[in-house]
């Protein structure tokens, strides 16, 4: 089972080098479970066609913390003085499929930013609906009052959302709103894991 382990590990971090991505492992000894998730946020697919960030850089460290894990993000060659938006989502692309809003990111006077959360970013990390129930409406016109029911969906990539459609004008990114910050008033997809697959997004790697 050992070498098993072993070889399934390399496979894993050979698929992810091969996608593009820089996802280590690290474990805390001989046998043990990895505690250590790190990978990289790249340009977003809408921000490559608007060929915008074109310096930005972001790596993703999620460790493991008792029962819960910390992500942090550090990202550098991003707009001066920006608010954007950090959410767990379904797929890296549109249309996202089920998103959670983990919180905000902020980049400084030199474009640099650095967030840390705390949640569940492993394996486990999925929303559950076992039936329709009634929804606050916070904001009207934009939130829904119910829910569709679905069985459980895990959610394995990260992506990054400027926090207003003016802020990605000016960075020269698309002048669109969508609804992925707290008033649902936000712009475009800024960075993501796009570099992995739909299906098997770099949170999956913790157990």
């Amino acid at each position: 089972m050992k070498i098993k382990s072993l070889r399934m590990g390399a496979l894993l971090a050979a698929a992810a080098i091969a996608a593009g991505g820089v996802t280590t492992l690290t474990s805390t000894g001989a046998g043990a479970a990895a505690t250590v998730n790190t990978f990289s946020l790249v340009r977003s697919t809408g921000s490559v066609a608007a060929q915008c960030l074109t310096t930005a850089k972001a790596t993703v460290k999620v460790q493991t913390q008792g029962q819960t894990e910390v992500m942090t993000i550090d990202a550098t060659g991003l707009p001066k003085n920006t608010g954007f938006d950090v959410f767990i989502t379904q797929v890296p692309d549109a249309p996202f499929g089920i998103a959670w809003y983990q919180g905000d990111l902020q980049s400084d006077s030199t474009g640099v930013a650095h967030g840390q959360y705390k949640g569940r970013f492993s394996i486990e990390t999925f929303a559950v609906a076992p039936g329709a129930a009634p929804a606050p409406v916070v904001h009207p016109g934009k939130d829904a009052s119910t829910n569709p029911a679905f069985a459980p969906v895990h959610m394995f990539h990260v992506g990054i959302w400027f926090d207003s459609a003016a802020a990605s004008a000016a960075a020269g990114c698309a002048n669109v709103v969508t609804p992925f910050n707290g008033d649902h008033t936000a712009g475009p997809q800024a960075m993501s894991t796009r570099q992995f697959a739909p299906t098997v997004g770099p949170l999956r790697r913790l157990p």
